[in-house]
This record gives structure tokens, sequence and C-alpha cells, in this order.
């Protein structure tokens, strides 16, 4: 291990980077990258990299020969940028929801004192962004 790279617990166990499949890599990573306020990063491989800023990155893989199975990514933001993405958001033309559902378009919810809401990305991927982690059980 490098002098830069600190040690991890070895009881710990945390995401490092999951890849995200799209129809056009470029497109949905310069998507996510708008919205959240962040930028891509140079590519790696057949992957672009999208950096979360927490040490986990999300690797765009372009995959044209089948269709995109969509998944969920939920992004816990900052309460005063919040409101910044869901600008963006609008300026682009993309609804966003209240619920995980897209029952209720224009509108945020307030779920565990903070505020969320939940969007589509290029390739349908039900984006969520809130600005309080979820109460487990």
């Amino acid at each position: 291990m490098s002098p830069a790279q600190p040690a991890v617990p070895a009881t710990v166990a945390r995401l490092d980077h999951t890849v995200v499949h799209a129809s056009d890599r470029h497109l949905s990573a310069e998507f996510l990258a708008a919205v959240l306020g962040l930028e891509v990063g140079a590519p790696f491989g057949p992957f672009l990299p999208v950096d979360l800023g927490n040490g986990v990155t999300l690797d765009y893989y372009e995959k044209r020969d089948e269709p995109i199975q969509p998944q969920h990514y939920a992004f816990l933001v900052p309460e005063e940028q919040f409101d910044a993405m869901i600008a963006r958001l609008e300026a682009i033309g993309v609804t966003y929801y209240a619920d995980p559902s897209h029952t209720a378009p224009g509108r945020v919810n307030d779920l565990f004192g903070g505020r969320g809401a939940y969007f589509d990305d290029p390739d349908g991927h039900n984006m969520e962004i809130m600005t309080r982690p979820y109460a487990r059980p």
C-alpha cells in the first residue's frame, strides 16, 4: 500500500466503484455529473468515471448489444445544494418526482426530516437525490 492511501480497517468493507451500464456512456455520465454539480473523469479503459467525492466512482460502461436493465442509484446530497440540483433538472427539462414510482411529478418528498426527489437518467435508471439518509430499523 502506498503512503498516499490510508489503511482500511480489516473489519470494514466500503464500496469503491460500481459499473453503470449505458447506451451512450458520455451522454449518461455528463447528464449525472451536470445534475449533481460534478465533473466526468478521464476515460479508464472502457469506463467513464464520475467521482462522487467520497472515494466512490460510478464507472459508466457502454453497452449497445442489449437493452439496459434500469437500476436504482441514490445520492445523499448536501441540503444547501438540493435546490440547485432541482433547478438543473428543470433547466434541462427532466421531470422529477416525490416518489420512486414516479406518481407525484414536480414535487419533492420530506422523508426523515430531509428532502428528496427521483428522476430518470437517459437510460431509465431511477436516480434519487436526498438530503437525509433513511432511518433503518
